[in-house]
């Protein structure tokens, strides 16, 4: 997989993309992945990516040009990879976030995210280039950097021989639209708060009923809304 990112700020991602399960699916080649300065886009001096919005209103809009221009010369250098393309814009009125769409983008041979800032994108960029909006949640951040982040790890790790235990994905929260079961691990009996029994019973059968009870159990009192998916 290629990821292309496209930010006003681009030494944001440094510490997350040189660290950890990303960092080393990037060493191992499963993913590639490239920060670009969209003020390398522009044409003027002041490298200006923004102006005021048409009508009047608060706040700067990031222009079109600059955005049109990176992505087209993203898919000129990718012509291998421009059919299977999806051009995703981080933003709050994009569809939010679940596993299952993680699932699917993880699947992709190409991605170029693009983080918005200031008031919001010109409604173009919208309309006649992006494949797909993403929101990450119902609130506001300052610009789509986190966000993009963000959907970098969730897609990172779901890619085939990333995590080191290919059963890891099987078990973890949101896996079925279950909450992750109760973990423990050494010693058994810490200041006199111990594992439950099952768990050191070598009854392997038994173990796999009892997380799939606890995983029910905690997504009925924790998030009841993901049972009736």
């Amino acid at each position: 997989m290629r990821i292309d990112i496209i930010t006003i700020f681009p030494k944001m991602f440094a510490p997350v993309l040189n660290e950890s399960i990303i960092k080393r699916a990037q060493n191992k080649g499963k993913v590639r992945i490239y920060i670009h300065n969209l003020r390398d886009y522009t044409l003027d001096k002041h490298k200006k990516v923004d102006d005021r919005p048409f009508g009047g209103g608060s706040g700067m809009v990031m222009s079109p040009d600059p955005i049109f221009r990176a992505v087209e010369d993203l898919k000129f250098k990718t012509k291998d990879l421009t059919p299977k393309t999806r051009v995703i814009l981080l933003s709050p009125q994009g569809k939010k976030l679940n596993q299952r769409t993680a699932k699917r983008l993880a699947r992709s041979k190409h991605l170029i995210l693009i983080c918005g800032h200031y008031e919001g994108i010109d409604e173009r960029v919208r309309l006649y280039l992006v494949d797909e909006e993403i929101s990450i949640g119902d609130y506001v951040l300052t610009g789509g950097e986190l966000p993009a982040m963000v959907l970098v790890d969730c897609l990172v790790r779901l890619i085939p021989g990333v995590l080191g235990d290919k059963n890891s994905l099987n078990f973890e929260s949101f896996a079925g639209n279950l909450l992750e079961y109760p973990q423990y691990t050494r010693p058994a009996n810490y200041q006199g708060m111990k594992v439950p029994a099952i768990l050191l019973s070598g009854n392997h059968k038994k173990i796999a009923d009892w997380r799939k009870k606890q995983a029910v159990k905690i997504t009925k009192n924790k998030r009841p809304d993901l049972l009736g998916k």
